[in-house]
């Protein structure tokens, strides 16, 4: 029997794991719900190998080995979400054809959807590689407390799978935009804007000059983008603004255009007389750019879901994930393996399910080929 045979009469069981872990509401940050699915993790991923929790300021991550083939692999799983508490009237609901709730899509089903390839593997007694799981519990926030842990792992496995969800039109992910968070402050000198405006140094009008010289370092056939998103200056309307300070968000496809916009922000001069300027922040992830090797991988992954149905492509994506930390590091890796849904972090937040079955199949073709790589 075929693993897409045995997983499509297995759909109701899979919903009631899903819906298990779903309605185990874990926003980040939130240390109570987060342990109440690192425990649902231990239960359900510890039968298949040595479990170890490791506790972090921003809960808890966990790892489990499983035994398999020479072939060293490490698939990559967060379980935090983006949505507080409550934020949906049902945590759990089914309408037609989709499933909806808290971290649905991104990324409890594709939790439950390794569950399921390993299980599916067991009953059929298939192959799989050598395996290391690594739940983290911050992705959502930057992954602050797991990147330390998920770059060790990535240098001592031989690829990397990250089951964040798909593109829309259900293709994985070779490429991901690096992220970086800026602050470019700028410091004037405070004076009454009635008495005598003209001692002071208006921090904020120093500001305005500097988005435009900001805004100029975009190229858009790169794919570089950098958004002033928020602001914040002075105190009160009729003093002379003393500080301001900009946010700025960096999306680039390379290192190279990460490091030239860092340099020219660097660089920047002011422009009224006596103005100051800092600029603080960085890359928060380095860009996840195509490799050789990444390619491959992908390759083996799109002839797996063609056995099952599904026409694959080789998505490009803006927003990161910590596939951008494994892939900057050299070890081969492939994005967006996860079951197909929409509408990520919004409360109409999904996976479609008909397509699950298909979906944890895929992940069997993959591991199936990997273990005889």
């Amino acid at each position: 029997m075929k693993p897409l045979e045995y997983l499509q009469p297995q759909l109701p069981a899979i919903l009631q794991d899903l819906e298990a872990i779903v309605t185990l509401e874990a926003p980040s940050h939130d240390l109570a719900g987060l342990d109440r699915v690192a425990r649902w993790l231990a239960q359900h991923f510890g039968p298949f190998g040595p479990l170890e929790r490791m506790e972090t300021p921003n809960g808890p991550l966990v790892r489990v080995l499983v035994p398999g083939s020479s072939q060293r692999v490490l698939v990559l799983c967060h379980f935090d979400t983006v949505h507080p508490v409550g934020a949906f009237a049902l945590p759990w609901q089914v309408e037609g054809d989709r499933a909806y709730g808290p971290g649905v899509y991104d990324m409890k089903g594709n939790i439950v959807q390794l569950l399921w390839a390993l299980r599916t593997h067991q009953a059929l007694g298939l192959g799989w590689p050598q395996l290391e799981l690594l739940f983290t519990p911050d992705e959502e926030v930057g992954s602050q407390h797991s990147r330390q842990a998920i770059e060790s792992a990535a240098l001592r496995n031989d690829l990397v799978l990250v089951l964040e969800a798909p593109m829309g039109n259900g293709d994985l992910k070779v490429a991901r935009k690096g992220v970086g968070q800026y602050q470019l402050a700028a410091h004037g000198k405070a004076a009454h804007q009635g008495v005598e405006p003209e001692k002071g140094v208006n921090a904020i009008v120093e500001l305005s000059h500097q988005i435009a010289s900001v805004m100029a370092l975009q190229d858009w056939e790169k794919g570089t983008t950098l958004g002033p998103n928020v602001i914040k200056g002075g105190t009160t309307s009729n003093v002379v603004a003393a500080s301001a300070t900009v946010e700025i968000d960096l999306r680039v496809w390379t290192m190279a255009e990460a490091e030239r916009v860092e340099r020219e922000l660097k660089a920047l001069q002011p422009v009224l007389p006596g103005a100051t300027l800092t600029v603080t922040g960085g890359l928060n992830r380095p860009p996840m750019e195509p490799s050789p090797a990444s390619l491959e991988l992908f390759e083996l992954a799109r002839r797996s879901g063609a056995e099952v149905g599904l026409q694959l492509g080789p998505g490009r994506v803006g927003g990161g994930s910590d596939g951008n930390f494994t892939a900057a590091l050299g070890v081969p890796t492939l994005d967006g393996l996860g079951l197909l849904g929409e509408a990520a972090h919004q409360l109409s937040e999904n996976v479609y399910i008909p397509q699950i079955p298909a979906r944890i199949a895929l992940l069997c073709g993959v591991l199936s080929e990997l273990s005889s790589a």
